[in-house]
């Protein structure tokens, strides 16, 4: 866990600020993650593995494949701008929507009150991550008109998807602010399918 932890301590002032981790686990979020899942009963990581369809070696070998695509394409980028588009679409569908119920939504279930994977689990299913997952999903966002972010649209309060469209109000994720939901999503769902992975052997 520790290039997880490095790549997520970089994020550490969102970490303290957004999210409420305590100082102590700002350097060790994943490794804290790991310890946490540990003391889960065998029943308790049976509920996170069957809430997911896919196999989670599958689900691994997908956010592993999507590590690989963007170590190879982010060579690329200024060369190809065009491929900075579909890998915006690839981050955001990944981060957000491949991942939301199938392990944030019944990790948080599981996890007792107080931990710091609840605490993630809870800021990745909460506004302002929820509804930009929302709009992504449902194709309501475009790019900010000088690229520095994300424009998407969403329902103040609980979604009603029977709203029309003009009823939505407009938001805006900075480029910044969305590489660190990206970031922690990726690295929680990793390590919360690793560790269960790891378990059954």
């Amino acid at each position: 866990m520790d290039n997880l932890d490095i790549q997520l301590y970089h994020y550490k002032d969102k970490l303290k600020e957004d999210v409420g981790v305590e100082t102590k686990h700002l350097g060790s979020i994943c490794t804290t993650i790991y310890d946490e899942l540990r003391q889960l009963s065998i029943e308790k990581l049976l509920e996170i593995e069957i809430a997911s369809p896919v196999s989670l070696k599958l689900r691994v070998e997908e956010l592993t494949a999507f590590n690989m695509m963007m170590d190879r394409v982010n060579s690329q980028l200024n060369k190809y701008p065009e491929i900075i588009r579909s890998q915006v679409i690839v981050q955001n569908y990944i981060a957000f929507v491949y991942l939301k119920d199938n392990c944030f939504g019944v990790t948080k279930k599981v996890m007792p009150t107080g931990t710091l994977t609840r605490r993630i689990c809870k800021f990745l299913l909460d506004n302002p991550v929820r509804a930009f997952r929302n709009a992504i999903a449902h194709g309501n966002w475009q790019y900010a008109n000088d690229f520095s972010g994300i424009k998407y649209y969403a329902h103040k309060g609980e979604t009603k998807p029977n709203f029309e469209p003009q009823e939505m109000s407009e938001f805006t994720v900075g480029n910044s602010e969305l590489g660190f939901w990206q970031a922690l999503s990726r690295a929680t769902a990793y390590t919360i399918y690793s560790h269960i992975i790891e378990t059954k052997k």
